[in-house]
C-alpha cells in the first residue's frame, strides 16, 4: 500500500509531511506505519516503517531524527544524527539533509519552517507541553538560529478534536487559574465533564508568540482508518497503540 502524506502549502516548497497509519509494515493494533520505536511492536517492523518515511523524505534512515519525547517544554538544536536520543519534545534545525520526526497518538504534531532563513522546527505539543511553554520554545530556538517570527510558518497536523476530548472539571480549573481567557477552549460535556479544544489552544499560543499558525483539521480519535489515537485504544481496551509521525527537512 502506497504511504499516505499530508501537506501543508504554507510549508512549501520545504519537503516535509504528517504522515496517516497508510502503507506500514505493522499488523493487529499497530496495523499500518507504526513509527513509534516505544512501543510494544516489533522492533525490526517499525525501522522499515521508519525507513520508508525517510525514503519519502529523500534522506538516509539514520537522518530521520526524532528524541525521547516526555511531554516537556525542552528544545534540542539538531545537526546529524543523533545516538541516544535526548529527552525533549521539540527539535530545530539549520542543516540540510536532516529530517526532524515526531511521534503523536492525539497530541500536536506541529512543523516549524522559515524557508527563507533555511530554519526548521518541529515540535510534539500535548496538552501539558503546550501549557509549559514547548511551541514558544521551539519558535524561540528557531529565532536563535536566524530565523525571523513573522516569516515563520508553523502547522498543527493530525490531533485530537474537542469533540473526542473529555476532561474533567479539574483539568479545566487549571487552565482557568492559568488564564481566565482559556475558558474559550472548553465546552460544556455529560455531567461535570468538559469538552477540550486542543488545537484551537495550539493554535493560540503558536499566534500570540507572534508566528503564522494553522490546523490542518484531521481527528485522529474519529478515523481510525488513518491515525492512531491514544485515547480511542484505551476506550477500546487495546494493549497498546501505534504513532503516527511528522517530519520536515531543509
Amino acid at each position: 500500500m502506497t504511504l499516505e502524506i499530508l501537506t501543508a502549502d504554507s510549508l512549501a516548497p520545504l519537503r516535509h509531511g504528517f504522515f496517516t497509519r497508510k502503507g506500514g509494515a505493522s499488523s493487529g493494533v499497530f496495523d499500518g506505519l507504526n513509527c513509534g520505536q516505544g512501543s510494544s511492536d516489533q522492533t525490526d517492523i517499525v525501522l522499515t516503517n521508519r525507513a520508508r518515511v525517510a525514503q519519502a523524505m529523500q534522506v538516509p534512515p539514520d537522518h530521520l531524527v526524532s528524541v525521547h519525547q516526555c511531554h516537556s517544554a525542552d528544545v534540542v538544536i539538531v545537526d546529524g544524527p543523533i545516538k541516544d536520543k535526548p529527552k525533549a519534545d521539540g527539535m530545530v534545525c539549520a542543516t540540510e539533509g536532516v529530517a526532524l520526526g515526531v511521534l503523536t497518538a492525539d497530541c500536536q504534531p506541529v512543523l516549524f519552517a522559515d524557508a527563507q532563513a533555511g530554519v526548521i522546527g518541529a515540535a510534539h505539543a500535548g496538552w501539558g507541553g503546550a501549557v509549559a511553554g514547548i511551541l514558544e520554545n521551539t519558535v524561540d530556538a528557531m529565532v536563535g538560529l536566524g530565523a525571523t517570527r513573522e516569516r515563520i510558518q508553523a502547522v498543527i497536523g493530525p490531533c485530537i478534536s474537542q469533540a473526542a476530548y473529555e476532561v474533567g472539571p479539574e483539568y479545566f480549573e487549571r487552565f482557568y487559574d492559568e488564564d481566565p481567557e482559556n475558558a474559550r477552549f472548553f465546552a460544556n460535556g455529560n455531567g461535570d465533564k468538559m469538552q477540550f479544544d486542543l488545537p484551537a489552544y495550539g493554535l493560540h499560543r503558536l499566534r500570540a508568540a507572534g508566528v503564522n499558525a494553522e490546523w490542518t483539521r484531521h481527528c485522529t480519535y474519529s478515523d481510525a482508518a488513518r491515525f492512531y489515537s491514544y485515547r480511542r485504544s484505551v476506550h477500546q481496551k487495546e494493549a497498546d497503540y501505534g504513532r503516527l509521525i511528522a517530519t520536515i527537512r531543509l
